[in-house]
């Protein structure tokens, strides 16, 4: 028996239908995948909520159906070792106490529940959700932190006070507890890789790892410095990043993620060191004030790199 040709086409379709149906995403039924290529059950949720005492809004606050959001890091291109035509480590600190750098201050998403940003990064840490590396050891991820390292680095500091006893007059030691500022957090460091692949036929910036930068004060509340608290593989935090969005001041609606944010380069920072024989920083060996020349030298070194590359 000859099948009309009409009955052919018709079947296809009908197949093809049923195939691509199958194998539709449909938002929080299908887990997605990092882009690493490994399955990312945090990205098959909306992102938890920070803040103690944080809830979801029972009604649809706004003029328009919210939906939830499930965003992925933007993918990275693989970068082959044999097409690295040239590769300098640079390191950068960003001051969130400049104009450009607002959104490392803002306080939070209400659609979320995110806090600041040193917010969501410890509410991660503590959860399990990504992994911190001592920081006093080096920056090179060697050193695990354990939970309670990680509870010890973001508790409180203690405080002893002398008060006198209302009843009986007399003078008592009190201890009281304060909880972790995160406005005492005011820099942050990262470092990354600016890469030339000859592939892409283009200069590639690779952000390896972020710490938050703490301020120390002695008990008189006066500032003795700052230090790392801990460093965190930026790869690795990329899923986590992709959940929580950053504001922007001129639009509600045309928000970045974090991701979107580190990756698009929208914070303002100074090179502090660049890979060199001595591993020294600017600060090592210079003031303060060629400390900043030799960061902007840095700076236009590496712009003009992939210009110089193409010109024989």
């Amino acid at each position: 028996m000859t099948i009309p040709n009409s009955f052919r086409l018709t079947l296809s379709a009908v197949l093809l239908f049923t195939g691509s149906f199958a194998f539709a995403q449909t938002p929080g039924s299908t887990t997605r995948t990092s882009d690493a290529g490994t399955s990312d059950p945090a990205l098959t949720k909306p992102a938890d909520g920070v803040k103690d005492g944080w809830q979801k809004s029972l009604t649809s606050d706004g003029a328009w159906d919210r939906v939830s959001h499930f965003t992925m890091p933007i993918p990275w291109q693989h970068i082959r070792e044999d097409d690295i035509l040239w590769k300098k480590r640079v390191w950068r600190e960003i001051d969130i106490r400049e104009k450009q750098n607002v959104a490392f201050r803002y306080t939070g998403d209400e659609n979320t529940g995110g806090g600041m940003f040193i917010e969501i990064l410890l509410d991660a840490l503590k959860r399990g959700k990504i992994k911190g590396y001592k920081a006093m050891v080096d920056d090179r991820f060697s050193s695990v932190m354990s939970k309670d390292e990680i509870m010890e680095t973001t508790a409180g500091k203690t405080d002893t006070l002398i008060v006198t006893d209302p009843i009986t007059g007399s003078e008592v030691t009190k201890i009281t507890t304060r909880d972790f500022n995160p406005e005492d957090i005011t820099k942050y460091r990262i470092k990354e890789d600016w890469i030339f692949d000859r592939n892409q036929g283009q200069m590639v910036v690779r952000i390896a790892g972020l710490a938050p930068i703490i301020d120390l004060y002695n008990d008189q509340h006066v500032y003795i410095g700052s230090k790392p608290m801990f460093w965190l593989y930026y790869p690795d935090i990329r899923g986590l990043l992709a959940q929580y969005e950053v504001v922007n001041p001129q639009n509600d609606i045309a928000r970045y993620t974090w991701d979107e944010f580190f990756e698009s380069r929208q914070f303002a920072s100074k090179i502090t060191k660049v890979s060199n024989p001595f591993q020294q920083e600017f600060k090592e060996r210079l003031n303060p004030m060629e400390s900043l020349y030799e960061s902007q030298h840095a700076a236009e070194e590496i712009f003009n790199k992939e210009h110089d590359m193409w010109v024989y």
